[in-house]
């Protein structure tokens, strides 16, 4: 059934949680279904324009050009588009390029090692967990392309420009050294709960 992962990771966070905050009656699977698929689709889209700008980046002045690209321009299409969706969408990892996609809080950790998990187990898997008044869509981000390496991939077969535009823009990257297929991050979007 899918509420499970819901309960479980709701079982676990209550455990942990050191913080008191209103409690909501467990949402219907007819919610639960949808806002997984709305999760799934704004996950989706969001990858996809991201994707796109990028290749078009690597395309105009290769991973050095994208490298630039991503440093000035990921957050603000992340931010267009979740005004555009009535949501928050983040990128998360627990090794960010940029320090903005760091694991934000506790909730955020558990949900990483809960995929991380699934992943190596080859069950990568989303889900949605109710936290105060929000509902956390996390769907897992993996190196997909192997182009996606050209930035991401093992610091001996980066371009040393590419290498050097890294080390000026993100001083602290820990996003490097990935193989094709590897967990990457997660995508994270928060909707707001309907109030009583």
């Amino acid at each position: 059934m899918k509420i499970m992962p819901v309960l479980l990771l709701g079982a676990m966070l209550g455990l942990f949680s050191c913080t008191s905050t209103k409690q909501h009656p467990p949402i219907s699977e007819k919610i639960y279904a949808d806002l997984m698929a709305k999760g799934a689709a704004i996950s989706n889209q969001t990858q996809a324009v991201l994707l796109q700008h990028v290749g078009q980046a690597m395309q105009q002045g290769g991973s050095e050009y994208a490298v630039s690209f991503c440093n000035l321009k990921a957050f603000p299409l992340t931010d267009s588009l979740s005004q555009v969706n009535h949501c928050t969408i983040e990128r998360i990892t627990d090794r960010p390029r940029n320090t903005g996609n760091s694991l934000k809080n506790q909730t955020d950790s558990l949900i990483w090692q809960w995929t991380a998990g699934n992943h190596q187990s080859g069950q990568p898997k989303d889900t949605l967990v109710a936290l105060g008044n929000q509902l956390l869509y996390y769907k897992p981000i993996k190196i997909g392309l192997p182009a996606c390496l050209q930035c991401h991939g093992s610091t001996n077969e980066i371009a040393p420009q590419t290498v050097q535009k890294l080390q000026a823009l993100y001083p602290d990257d820990q996003a490097t050294n990935y193989q094709l297929n590897e967990l990457r991050g997660l995508w994270k979007i928060q909707f707001q709960m309907a109030n009583d």
